[in-house]
């Protein structure tokens, strides 16, 4: 009987030798808890969690065939029979919930950071300090063989496939593309020729597992690279995969050094889907669409139009496991929507730390921060509903506890208010959404347009009170800082003060970066961007017309002359988001900003912002000087001595440190200390 809410998304998917109980995929996400041997009964529990939320099929993260495959030195490997039992608590795990799982078998090529690492080419990639070594022809079979025998292993742990990583611009799709493929031998040169080797590869795995088991091809469908391959190249080499003996193929968007966004919270949802629809045209088998599909209305729209068979969404399940069971009864608004901001997932991945959520601090520690009921009930008093005190509140009501949440402000949000004006970050009104709905369902109390003192709370008998106010824009001590040009960012963003055609903004941190991506638009169009405009500002061509889909650009003249400005030496936005960071800087770049470092502010005055730069003197005509100069910590409500008696004071978020607006720390320090209550 077909769903009542969702009932193209959660059919069933009939691959033949097995059936997928709906028709979404949890997509690869690397957590680290794959590297380590000690950590698969965390790994276990963090897939059991999604298994029990009812998604259909759960891809693990990126597991090596051999040492050469190793993303990371002693990354995941699977290549000999110790390692099955490691595994196979995974695969117990996610098959006692009823759900499937297929693994993963990643080799990195010359994205591999570190020395061992081989590729079609010697080419070195702009991503990794190690310049890899081309693969003989010994060297290739050897590489086949180690597909087949982790292929394999995995089969005997327990799984119900392989994902066979071909795109993002690792190994296969090194060997795919002429950017990377530089050889004459029968293994480079045609199309035929560079797609031998995934070829083989997907030939000797189905020969070694048999035919009731999956074999899923990520397939890179659009590079959007120089050197990548063309839309009939695309189609040449999934018919060449599928009769290999592919069961469905994942699509793939980029590869890691393309200098085009892909899945950050700027790209429009579902950009890429069309092309997914492209590739199900030319194949006979289940093709998934990818990349920024993150709620269910949106997945139901791509399985009802037929642009494909199946969605996958990797970091919307670390937002929230519980995703299909939520969609499939009704529940949309109390999905924990992923904003795409990579913070705590993809940034701590590329920096070989444990990936989490920032909206989800509890994934990947499943077993370390529990919610759980507690014998006594608290009185607990949170101040300030910004991010951190909305999670410390509603974490704490669910444990159990009575929650009273004051704020000043009309409504829930604080920074967040801010940060959702910004275009590219409209998402972030779903976490407020969330929020606010948690707040409903756990009963907490919410008193809004409230400014409590400490005496207030001191005298209605709480037994704790957790100071998340948050923080104040601070004043640089620049002589005129008071004069009429001069604005906050608070002016701006949310006062929505008038702003002249040029401006310099003090202080590039990332308030100062999204102060200048918010200049830059008019308004005139509503947000958030048509994709067709998002498209033609990267340079993207859907139709992969040219190799790799690249265009050029299409870049209007900037709205306004804008200089951001920051007094360290070092480069501009160079403590922006490592995967992230980046897609900013080019934004302000492609709009003229003039991005300017170790600058010494002199004075403000009618003729404008006076300033130095390597000792040179010049005077900035600008319209208005916007401060994004730093915050400091609002804590007023903190006692000046610890009492024995009375309540127990907390301060989280930016109350606790304001050096720079962190939401990934704050939802994570309100859960952890009311999870500890």
């Amino acid at each position: 009987m077909a769903n009542a809410h969702f009932p193209h998304l959660l059919e069933p998917l009939d691959l033949g030798f097995t059936t997928l109980r709906n028709r979404v995929m949890m997509g690869s996400m690397h957590t680290g808890l794959e590297d380590r041997f000690y950590n698969y009964g965390k790994l276990a529990a963090y897939f059991r969690e999604r298994a029990r939320g009812g998604v259909g099929l759960i891809v693990t993260g990126g597991i090596s065939p051999n040492r050469q495959g190793w993303l990371l030195p002693f990354g995941g490997t699977m290549n000999f029979f110790g390692d099955v039992f490691n595994h196979r608590k995974v695969t117990k795990a996610v098959h006692e919930e009823d759900g499937k799982i297929v693994m993963q078998i990643l080799h990195a090529g010359r994205y591999g950071y570190q020395p061992f690492i081989v590729s079609a080419s010697d080419k070195q990639a702009p991503i990794s300090k190690f310049k890899p070594k081309a693969l003989d022809e010994a060297g290739i079979e050897k590489t086949i063989k180690a597909y087949v025998r982790c292929a394999k292993l995995a089969q005997q742990s327990g799984y119900d496939g392989v994902e066979i990583m071909g795109s993002e611009g690792y190994l296969l799709n090194q060997f795919l593309c002429v950017r990377t493929n530089h050889r004459t031998d029968r293994w480079g040169g045609s199309i035929e020729n560079r797609m031998r080797l995934p070829v083989e590869i997907v030939k000797r795995v189905r020969a070694a597992v048999g035919e009731k088991f999956i074999i899923m091809y990520r397939h890179s469908i659009l590079d959007l690279v120089e050197g990548g391959n063309s839309w009939d190249e695309v189609v040449a080499v999934a018919q060449a995969l599928e009769k290999a003996g592919v069961t469905l193929f994942n699509t793939g968007i980029g590869w890691h050094e393309a200098r085009v966004p892909t899945i950050v919270t700027s790209v429009p949802r579902a950009a890429f889907a069309s092309v997914s629809g492209r590739l199900k045209q030319a194949v006979s088998i289940p093709v998934i669409a990818s990349n920024r599909i993150n709620m269910p209305a949106q997945a139901e729209d791509i399985i009802a139009s037929g642009t494909a068979d199946m969605v996958s969404m990797a970091r919307p399940f670390l937002a929230d496991p519980e995703f299909v069971n939520k969609a499939a009864t009704g529940r949309v608004d109390e999905i924990n929507t992923c904003i795409a901001c990579n913070q705590a997932c993809l940034d701590h991945t590329f920096s070989n730390q444990r990936a989490s959520c920032l909206v989800n601090p509890r994934a990947a520690h499943e077993t370390e921060l529990v919610y759980t009921k507690k014998p006594i009930a608290k009185r607990i008093a949170v101040v300030g509903a910004g991010p951190a005190g909305l999670s410390a509140a509603t974490v704490a009501a669910s444990c159990g506890h009575d929650v009273s949440l004051f704020d000043s402000s009309d409504s829930i949000g604080g920074q967040f208010k801010i940060a959702m004006q910004i275009p590219g970050k409209e998402e972030f009104k779903e976490t407020l959404r969330y929020f606010a709905k948690r707040v409903e369902m756990t009963g907490v109390k919410l008193h809004l347009n409230r400014r409590v003192t400490r005496e207030e709370l001191v005298a209605q008998g709480f037994d704790h009170i957790i100071i998340a106010t948050g923080i104040t824009p601070r004043k640089p001590r620049i002589e005129g800082v008071d004069h009429p040009k001069v604005m906050s960012y608070l002016d701006v963003l949310l006062h929505k003060k008038p702003v002249g055609k040029k401006v310099a903004i003090i202080g590039a941190g990332g308030i100062g970066f999204d102060v200048a991506e918010y200049l830059l638009h008019d308004f005139a169009t509503p947000l958030p961007i048509p994709l067709s405009k998002w498209l033609g500002e990267w340079g993207i061509d859907l139709q992969a017309k040219q190799n790799g889909g690249l265009v050029a650009p299409h870049v209007d003249a900037p709205i306004r002359d804008i200089y951001l400005l920051q007094r360290k030496a070092s480069k501009v936005g160079a403590g922006l988001g490592k995967t992230s960071g980046w897609v900013h800087r080019a934004t302000l770049q492609r709009n003229q900003v003039k991005m300017m470092a170790a600058v010494e502010y002199k004075k403000i005055d009618d003729q404008g912002l006076h300033i130095s730069v390597a000792g040179q003197d010049q005077v900035l005509d600008v319209d208005h000087v916007i401060l994004c100069a730093g915050q400091e910590s609002l804590t007023e409500l903190m006692p000046t001595q610890v009492s024995e008696t009375g309540p127990k004071f907390h301060k989280i978020g930016g109350a606790a440190l304001a050096s720079e607006l962190d939401a990934k720390r704050a939802i994570k320090e309100g859960a952890e200390l009311a999870a500890s209550l």
